[in-house]
């Protein structure tokens, strides 16, 4: 099973700390998770407005919150809750490989959540598909020229939309998986 993902977190920088994580499998099953234990004294202007803005829960932000279902499809929890809930969701599936978009921090940080590589649910392959090598070649364009494309434009270009804000880690997991599935439908996968 390919599982879609993305996480938004605190900064680029070598010390950040998760601040959500979306997943959606091939057949649209999703799993979001917002944390109650990020580092916000790492979160600049940017962050503040482009991802904490587009959070779904009204959480207080309280490192000892365990975790509690904030509604019938998300949670907000501490990172050790978080971790368990998704090692639940993630047991569902006999093989996962994951895709996701520049997932040079993405892979990091969620092998991070469960500690190291070899800490990571035995049906999880611990490499990580990335979707701007297929921009890349899709277009014809530097990885760096791919970096750079609009995602929404890509999806404006083949007509479709998807409801959700950007930087929303849930509908970023979305539009990674829409795009994974118009690459492949034009037989570069």
């Amino acid at each position: 099973m390919k599982i879609f993902f993305d996480t938004e977190f605190t900064g680029l920088h070598k010390n950040t700390t998760l601040i959500s994580i979306g997943l959606v499998d091939e057949n649209g099953r999703t799993f979001y998770a917002e944390f109650t234990d990020y580092d916000e004294s790492q979160c600049d202007d940017w962050i503040k407005e482009n991802v904490i803005k587009h959070l779904e829960f009204d959480n207080d932000k309280d490192e000892t919150t365990e975790l509690k279902i904030c509604d019938k499809w998300g949670i907000c929890g501490n990172k050790e809750f978080v971790k368990t809930q998704l090692e639940e969701w993630l047991s569902e599936y006999d093989n996962i490989e994951l895709v996701s978009d520049v997932c040079h921090y993405d892979m990091v940080l969620l092998i991070d959540l469960f500690g190291t590589a070899f800490d990571l649910p035995q049906n999880v392959n611990p490499a990580c598909h990335d979707i701007n090598q297929d921009i890349a070649r899709y277009y014809e364009i530097s990885e760096k020229e791919a970096f750079d494309f609009s995602r929404e434009e890509l999806l404006q270009n083949n007509a479709i939309t998807i409801d959700g804000d950007k930087h929303n880690s849930l509908y970023d997991a979305k539009v990674i998986k829409t795009i994974y599935e118009i690459i492949k439908s034009h037989g570069l996968l």
